[in-house]
């Protein structure tokens, strides 16, 4: 993170800093190098980040990879199945379908990797529950690797860390 110091007053963004340009009649563009600005008398300073700020983006990272995830197609039964938000619902419509029908009522089911597969409400409900094993072990790495970055002494260390 920059920091820019003019007559001896800091600002931590370049549109503070050319604000107080401003009022001595100078003009900066947004575009304006480190160089340029120190010709100017501006003091460029690179400040490290905060930890904490390194942490909680590292964080956030890890639930958006443990989130995407885990509505990545599942496999079962030889074939991928899809499992967003649609697929679940038509996967839980078609459970209930299946159950009306009876015991070994069997549908055609379009599979994430565009092929048929003819499935029974038990083998829907299995897929289900290989998502269920699958996000339990998502969670299990997404907790790991975030104790591993709340401890991390280190911006390197943190950044280092990734879910397995």
């Amino acid at each position: 993170m920059k920091t820019y110091t003019y007559k001896a007053n800091s600002y931590d963004n370049l549109y503070d800093l050319a604000e107080a340009l401003a009022h001595d009649a100078t003009f900066i563009p947004r575009t304006i190098s480190d160089t340029e600005l120190e010709q100017l008398g501006v003091v460029v300073a690179e400040e490290e980040e905060p930890i904490e700020n390194i942490r909680a983006r590292k964080i956030f990272e890890l639930k958006r990879q443990r989130d995407a995830a885990e509505v990545e197609p599942v496999e079962y039964g030889g074939h991928l199945y899809d499992y967003d938000s649609k697929a679940r619902d038509r996967i839980a419509a078609a459970i209930i379908a299946l159950d009306v029908q009876g015991e070994g009522a069997k549908i055609s089911w379009t599979t994430a990797d565009n092929q048929d597969a003819i499935v029974t409400a038990a083998e829907l409900r299995a897929i289900v529950a290989a998502v269920a094993v699958r996000s339990n072990l998502l969670h299990i790495a997404y907790r790991t690797a975030k104790a591993q970055v709340e401890t991390a002494g280190t911006a390197d260390e943190v950044r280092a860390v990734c879910m397995e």
